[in-house]
């Protein structure tokens, strides 16, 4: 009698291994939907014209864009301008404060290791996938922009789907990957910005 299992022992085990059954076949469906993205993407990125776009625009990404966009907002706004300039750099240095410590926790591949065939385009700064830093920070700063600056919100978005779609058709990442950044940069941005109009007005 000792050996044997109590009943609710014993149908525990075959539930909780439907149960991995069942999120291993939803992990793995989400998974071949990811990558079916990512090769569209990297299909719409073979004409040379949108494979110079998809090129340029993550190097933008890679730091370039920022200081264009803070002389943009200058150009427009003189000093006031700094009012928009404040948060959104305090929310990229925040984010970037603890970006790759989450980056290196989750050590996703990315899409262009998992498939060799997918053409990359370019080089990473880094190793691993998940979170889009690139989308993180364009997200982290566009937000204050457009809370602030409101008559720039087309631009805004326009540039915020540009910098997505470039990522996925670089195959360096995945669509959740872009996805996640963009909540990680907008969480962050949000809050910084009203807390920077309460204290500055």
């Amino acid at each position: 009698m000792s050996g044997e299992q109590p009943p609710a022992v014993a149908t525990a085990n075959p539930l909780r291994a439907r149960c991995a059954a069942a999120v291993s076949r939803v992990l793995s469906r989400f998974e071949t939907a990811e990558m079916r993205a990512v090769r569209a993407a990297s299909r719409s990125a073979r004409p040379a014209p949108l494979k110079i776009l998809a090129i340029i625009l993550s190097k933008l990404g890679n730091g370039w864009i920022y200081p264009l966009l803070a002389a943009a907002i200058l150009v427009k706004w003189r000093l006031p301008g700094l009012r928009i300039i404040a948060p959104a750099a305090v929310s990229a240095i925040l984010l970037h404060s603890v970006y790759p410590y989450l980056k290196n926790w989750c050590g996703r591949r990315r899409p262009f290791q998992t498939a060799p065939e997918l053409p990359k385009l370019l080089d990473t700064l880094d190793a691993h996938s998940f979170p889009s830093g690139h989308t993180m920070t364009m997200v982290g700063v566009l937000t204050p922009v457009v809370m602030l600056w409101p008559a720039a919100t087309a631009s805004a978005v326009l540039m915020g789907l540009g910098m997505a779609w470039s990522r996925v058709a670089t195959a360096h990442h995945y669509p959740s990957d872009v996805l996640a950044g963009a909540a990680l940069g907008f969480g962050v941005g949000y809050p910084m910005t009203e807390w920077t109009v309460r204290l500055f007005g």
